[in-house]
C-alpha cells in the first residue's frame, strides 16, 4: 500500500486550475521546509454495478489516462515552482476510493495537507472537500485560493496570525512564526475582542483598563515565541469587533494567513470555530488551518 514520504506536504489534485494553485503553493511551501511533495489524486467511489456494464467501452481506460495526465500536470506545475536549482522529491499516487476519507485517512501520515478552493476537488463529499478537510483533518490545512492574490502582495509581505489565548490559537502561532522565519518576513498578531461598550460614545476609566489588559494579553502571548524566533519582527494589533472581519481585512496587505480550531464534537471531532470558518471562506490568501491530531 502506497504511503507518504516522512514529513511529507501533501496536495490534493484534480486538474482545476485551483488544485494546480494548491500544488504551485504546496512545492514552495515543501522547498522552504526542504520536505518531499506527495501529490495524490483520487477518483471518487468506485461506480456501482449496473453503471459499470452499461459503460461505454474504454470508460476504464479513459479514466486511467485522465487520471494519470491528472498527476503528470501536477508534477510539472510542481517541478516549474521550485526550479532545477533546489529540486525536491516528489511522490505521486492515484487512489480509487471516496475522496474526503481518503485525504483525511493521508492526513494523519504528513506534515500538512494543501487544497485548493474551488474546481472539481472542492464539490464533491460534503459540499468542499476544502471545507471537509479543516473540520476532519489530523494535520494543519492549507487552503489556496488565487495565484494572483499571493503573486500581488510578493514574497516579502508579512504572515498574519488570529490569536485569542486558546490552546488552538497556541498552535497557530507555532505554525505562523515558523512560516514567517523560513521566509523572512515579519508576522502581524491580531487580536480582536467584542465588547458590548464598544458603541459607547466615550471611553472610561474601566474600558482603558480592558484594553490595557488585552494588550498585555497578547503580548504575554508573544513573549515565548519571539525569544524563540528572535530574527521574526512582530508588529502586534489590538482591535475592538468581529475577528474574522479583522483578519479578513488585514490579509489583503498579507502573504499568509494562520487560524487556530475550536471546539469538539462526538459525531464529527474537533470543528473549526466560526472565525475560521469565515476566514477560510472569504480571505483571498492561503490561509492554513492549525489542526492536530
Amino acid at each position: 500500500m502506497w504511503r507518504p514520504p516522512r514529513g511529507a506536504i501533501l496536495a490534493g489534485v484534480d486538474g482545476s486550475a485551483a488544485a494546480l494553485s494548491a500544488v504551485r503553493w504546496a512545492a514552495r511551501d515543501a522547498a522552504l521546509r526542504r520536505a518531499p511533495l506527495a501529490l495524490v489524486h483520487v477518483v471518487d467511489a468506485p461506480l456501482p454495478e449496473w453503471f459499470t456494464v452499461a459503460a461505454p467501452a474504454g470508460f476504464g481506460q479513459s479514466q486511467e489516462r485522465r487520471a494519470r495526465d491528472v498527476i503528470e500536470s501536477a508534477i510539472e506545475v510542481a517541478k516549474e515552482s521550485t526550479g532545477e536549482s533546489d529540486p525536491i522529491p516528489i511522490d505521486s499516487n492515484v487512489f480509487r476510493s471516496a475522496t474526503v476519507p481518503t485525504l483525511v485517512g493521508l492526513s494523519a501520515e504528513v506534515e500538512m495537507v494543501v487544497v485548493g478552493r474551488g474546481g472539481a476537488l472542492a464539490r464533491s463529499f460534503l459540499g468542499s472537500v476544502s471545507s471537509a478537510l479543516v473540520y476532519h483533518a489530523h494535520c494543519p490545512v492549507a487552503v489556496v485560493h488565487d495565484d494572483k492574490a499571493v503573486t500581488d502582495n510578493g514574497a516579502r509581505a508579512p504572515v498574519l496570525v488570529g490569536i485569542d489565548g486558546s490552546p488552538a490559537s497556541e498552535a497557530a502561532t507555532a505554525i505562523a512564526f515558523e512560516e514567517a522565519s523560513r521566509r523572512g518576513v515579519s508576522l502581524v498578531a491580531l487580536h480582536a475582542w467584542t465588547d458590548p461598550r464598544a458603541k459607547a460614545p466615550f471611553q472610561d476609566a474601566k474600558w482603558d483598563a480592558q484594553l490595557s489588559e488585552e494588550e498585555e494579553t497578547l503580548a504575554e502571548r508573544l513573549a515565548g515565541w519571539h525569544d524563540r524566533y528572535p530574527h521574526v519582527g512582530v508588529r502586534r494589533r489590538i482591535e475592538i469587533g468581529d475577528p474574522a472581519r479583522w483578519l479578513i481585512d488585514a490579509s489583503e496587505r498579507t502573504q499568509l494567513i494562520v487560524v487556530g480550531s475550536h471546539g469538539c464534537s462526538r459525531v464529527s471531532g474537533r470543528l473549526l470555530g466560526s472565525v475560521g470558518a469565515a476566514v477560510v471562506n472569504r480571505a483571498k490568501m492561503p490561509v492554513i488551518v492549525a489542526r492536530q491530531s
